[in-house]
């Protein structure tokens, strides 16, 4: 092994208690008794990080293989990111949108150019997100299309993962999400997902959108036939329907384009964004339009205190500038080659399926094995981490600035733990 996967496995001198029990314990213990059980985390306390790697409080390294869900595509303390923030830091931080900062008009122009759409509406979380894309095409069908008030319908897909708000969940067929958050928001019709003839069917004169991931990232990097998203894109525009493409995870680089949408050629009405675009350091989301289905709002009917601020644009001005080099998209596409060819070695070996999309991938842990939790521990004891989804699936997301050798080295180890090695 090179010195950087021989320093990933060292431990600092000197964090263990007077008993010798590790720091993480404590810290670990400590969480779990003082907040409410949303997460099952694994055992790990993170304190600093950099790059591909994470270091818990006894000074253990850790290969991330999980990039926050997407949000860290551009890894840990991204120095151009890191600087961005510090220099904004000193300037300007928050205004609210009742006033316009001299960051705002920058970021909305520089992200709306890299979507190829007019408007830009910022906000800070991925659910807010797609909160404002539901609320924005009940209102352009209200208003452009011209559907009976009260009665705009939206077409989601089974296997869907857009959130946790109650409007969301209401519309997820996940039991763990959607069990005892009751009652739910009317106006949602489910279809399954990859099912572009069901789509079709479900649409009535009342529908206003379609709204789906391109790749279905909670689901287990479920990824669409080839086809299913240009199909989609022909048959909402043929039924004057918007389609909305939740991208919160899948874009921005993660799956080898800018958008998973690109694979298959196709632009939605409406890109729903967030995670990697605040680089890792602050929350930043934003729906992207053209004027045509943004422009339905007006002043009072929809906001965010935060949403837009100075520190966020400054940070997501930087990550489009970043994004509009190709350079992340490029070398995800190129690593993506790598996980694929990897983890298509181990169909057999332990892993029932994989699904991979740049540097993004969905394994099927063999029930033999294990499951995807005790694969994810397993991994955890070697160094490196990754997430279970579903029982039996786990995700590989690493920072997009992964190397190629540190890949391998954390590959080498699902590899171990799947074939008993």
């Amino acid at each position: 092994m090179t010195s950087t996967i021989d320093e990933g496995r060292t431990t600092a001198d000197g964090t263990a208690d007077g008993n010798g029990v590790p720091r993480s314990q404590a810290f670990f213990q400590q969480a779990q008794e003082r907040t409410a059980h949303n997460y099952h985390p694994l055992p790990v306390v993170v304190s600093h990080a950099e790059g591909a790697w994470m270091t818990d409080v006894d000074g253990t390294r850790f290969l991330d293989m999980l990039a926050g869900y997407s949000a860290l595509n551009f890894g840990h303390g991204h120095p151009e990111l890191l600087a961005t923030a510090h220099a904004q830091l000193d300037q300007l931080t928050l205004t609210s949108r009742a006033f316009v900062h001299d960051r705002f008009g920058e970021f909305c122009a520089a992200l709306g150019d890299l979507c190829g759409k007019e408007l830009v509406l910022p906000m800070n979380t991925g659910a807010e997100a797609v909160e404002t894309a539901i609320k924005v095409s009940r209102k352009w069908g209200y208003d452009v299309k011209g559907v009976e008030v009260d009665r705009a319908e939206i077409i989601v897909a089974t296997g869907n993962f857009h959130g946790r708000t109650t409007t969301v969940v209401g519309f997820s067929d996940d039991p763990d999400a959607r069990d005892g958050f009751g009652p739910f928001s009317p106006g949602f019709t489910s279809v399954p997902y990859g099912d572009a003839a069901a789509l079709e069917a479900a649409i009535t004169p009342n529908t206003v959108a379609v709204l789906i991931e391109p790749i279905q990232g909670e689901g287990g990097v479920v990824i669409p036939p080839a086809g299913y998203l240009r199909e989609v894109r022909e048959i909402t525009t043929r039924h004057n329907v918007l389609f909305a493409a939740d991208e919160i995870q899948a874009g921005l680089g993660r799956t080898g384009r800018t958008f998973a949408c690109d694979h298959e050629d196709v632009v939605p009405d409406l890109y729903v964004l967030g995670k990697a675009l605040g680089g890792g350091i602050v929350p930043v989301s934003a729906v992207v339009a053209d004027r045509s289905v943004l422009g339905v709002l007006h002043p009072g009917q929809h906001g965010s205190t935060f949403g837009g601020n100075a520190l966020a644009c400054a940070v997501g001005t930087k990550v489009v500038e970043m994004l509009a080099s190709g350079e992340p998209q490029e070398r995800s596409q190129r690593l993506g080659l790598v996980l694929r060819d990897r983890l298509e070695s181990l169909v057999g070996r332990g892993v029932l399926a994989v699904r991979v999309r740049g540097l993004w991938a969905g394994v099927d842990i063999d029930p033999t094995v294990g499951t995807g939790r005790a694969v994810c521990e397993a991994l955890l004891a070697r160094g490196v981490l990754a997430k279970d989804t579903h029982g039996s699936t786990i995700r590989l997301a690493p920072p997009l600035v992964v190397s190629e050798e540190d890949l391998h080295w954390g590959l080498d180890q699902l590899e171990a733990v799947v074939t008993g090695g």
